[in-house]
């Protein structure tokens, strides 16, 4: 009985899909779980696989838009009548070969070749799924080379998201065989690269001679008649019909020839400069002295190159969602000011103890996540979120500190900060710090925050006003301290200053609470006693 393939359910806000392009022919032979077509919707691609093996019968033809659910082929198990006819040409072709040309009989010993080829498998390694708002993910850097030997669990590349960086290890050992390259944007369940085990992966490169000039004469057709090639993304049409750019008029560099949202972008910038720098001159340089005043900067020799870099997709996230937080929020900065002395005093005296019995360093951070905690269970606003209309409260802590990571800025989450030590929060800081460092956080360590405190002291910044780190409502930004005079019972004193900060969304953080909250901070900061007691 035939086995019905539909379109899959590919996300909730996906109705309809269209087919790219066909990997199979109509007729084909199909083992399970090979891929018959590739489904694009408005948002990405996705590879449809076989949930059979048999024969193929294809339904919908490429480039026909289908509606979830709907019947894109069917595949007839193996066995039926349909499947008798085949062997009958495969037998008869040998019979013409071996008695029509003698001088063939040396190609025979190839013959244990395909007997090699059955012990091979090739396992394709893909984007795994990394998050459930995450849809693609570039590939910034290969580990390993074409052709090299892996072993399983050994680092492939590594697949950037526009949240974090992950690892993709090797799922087998195996001969590699790299399906994409760097600076790929792929979608989840992609093709990333393919691993051959076996005792075929040897015995490969003496078939592949054999099989090379006819497969070189059939991929040009196969090219040519492919509906990708040519075709282009959503993103990419959308880049191209922005530009007045005919996809016709370039090539893609995609799966099957499809044209990429990079291959629009170079394509955007290569052909309209030439024009407009051919343009101007002709009606310029006659009738005014123009030329003189272009070419008059030339003497002084210095560098004029110009360098340009794609934004990574954590950088891009990054500078979407600030732009989003000005444009959404009633954002306001309230500034106040800390004697850092009792902490310093302290942290002098008994810094040498903690370091020797907890192991961690005594820092800053520790005496303010601290104090924090005890202030956000005072003005509970302060920890909230807005939800529609909504507002979210916290009843716990879950401190986000903003880490600068080699790739951008990334705030790993301190949970349930108001039940750990001192002790504690150092020792999640720092271990939290070497994980950002090392492009090693994930997903979950870097969401759910409630609150976050950016220290922004550590690169000497005086003053400044964070922006809110979304959904969350508020952040805290620390400074340098530096010795100012202040007046103290009337004397004129040199005391260790800190500038702090506090950005609030003033859709639910009225004025008084966000100046008492930093009030209350200040005093728990300023009589360090005050966390020990809870007073």
């Amino acid at each position: 009985m035939a086995i019905e393939m539909k379109v899959p359910p590919v996300g909730e806000s996906i109705t309809e899909v269209t087919i790219a392009t066909w990997n199979k022919k109509d007729g084909d032979v199909v083992k399970m779980d090979e891929v018959l077509c590739e489904l694009e919707s408005d948002k990405a691609t996705f590879e449809l696989p076989a949930e059979a093996e048999g024969i193929l019968k294809i339904i919908a033809k490429e480039g026909d838009t289908l509606s979830i659910g709907a019947v894109i082929c069917t595949i007839e198990p193996v066995g039926t009548s349909t499947s008798t006819p085949e062997p009958a040409p495969v037998v008869s072709i040998p019979a013409p070969v071996v008695a029509s040309a003698p001088v063939e009989t040396p190609a025979q010993p190839v013959a244990p070749a395909p007997v090699s080829n059955a012990s091979t498998q090739v396992i394709e390694i893909k984007v795994p799924a990394v998050g459930e708002s995450i849809t693609e993910v570039t590939i910034s850097s290969w580990s390993k080379k074409e052709g090299d030997a892996v072993k399983m669990d050994e680092v492939l590349c590594e697949l950037e998201s526009d949240k974090a960086t992950f690892e993709l290890p090797a799922e087998t050992a195996g001969i590699l065989h790299i399906v994409a390259a760097e600076g790929s944007v792929l979608a989840i369940g992609a093709v990333v690269a393919t691993i051959t085990v076996g005792a075929g992966a040897a015995a490969t490169p003496s078939v592949v001679p054999v099989t090379a000039p006819q497969a070189a004469t059939e991929t040009p057709a196969q090219t040519n008649n492919n509906y990708a090639a040519g075709h282009a993304s959503p993103a990419a049409a959308k880049a191209l019909a922005e530009k007045g750019i005919d996809a016709n008029s370039i090539s893609g560099t995609g799966i099957g020839g499809r044209i990429t949202k990079e291959d629009a972008q170079s394509a955007v910038s290569i052909p309209q400069v030439p024009v407009a720098t051919l343009a101007i001159p002709t009606p310029t340089v006659a009738p005014t002295p123009a030329p003189i005043a272009v070419s008059a900067p030339q003497p002084t020799g210095g560098n004029r190159n110009q360098r340009r870099e794609k934004m990574t997709s954590l950088r891009k996230t990054v500078a979407r969602r600030l732009v989003q937080v000005k444009n959404e929020t009633a954002m306001l900065t309230t500034f106040n000011e800390v004697d850092m002395k009792p902490i310093m005093d302290l942290r002098g005296k008994y810094k040498d103890k903690f370091k020797e019995k907890h192991g961690v360093g005594l820092g800053f951070m520790s005496f303010f996540t601290k104090a924090v905690c005890v202030a956000l269970k005072e003005y509970p606003a302060v920890n909230g979120s807005i939800d529609g209309d909504e507002i979210v409260y916290n009843d716990y802590c879950d401190i986000s500190i903003a880490v600068s990571a080699p790739k951008g800025l990334v705030v790993p989450v301190i949970r349930n900060a108001e039940n750990l030590s001192l002790a504690g929060i150092e020792s999640e800081v720092v271990r939290l710090a070497t994980l950002a460092k090392n492009n090693k956080l994930t997903l979950q360590e870097m969401s759910g925050g409630t609150f976050t405190i950016t220290n922004g002291g550590v690169f000497g910044s005086m003053l400044s006003t964070p922006i809110i780190n979304a959904p969350q409502v508020a952040i805290l930004g620390m400074h340098n301290i530096v010795e100012r005079a202040v007046v103290i019972d009337g004397q004129i004193v040199i005391r260790p200053i800190m500038y702090v900060a506090l950005s609030y969304d003033h859709r639910i953080i009225d004025g008084k609470e966000s100046v008492s909250f930093l009030v209350r901070l200040k005093q728990l900061l300023e009589d360090p006693t005050r966390l020990l007691l809870d007073v």
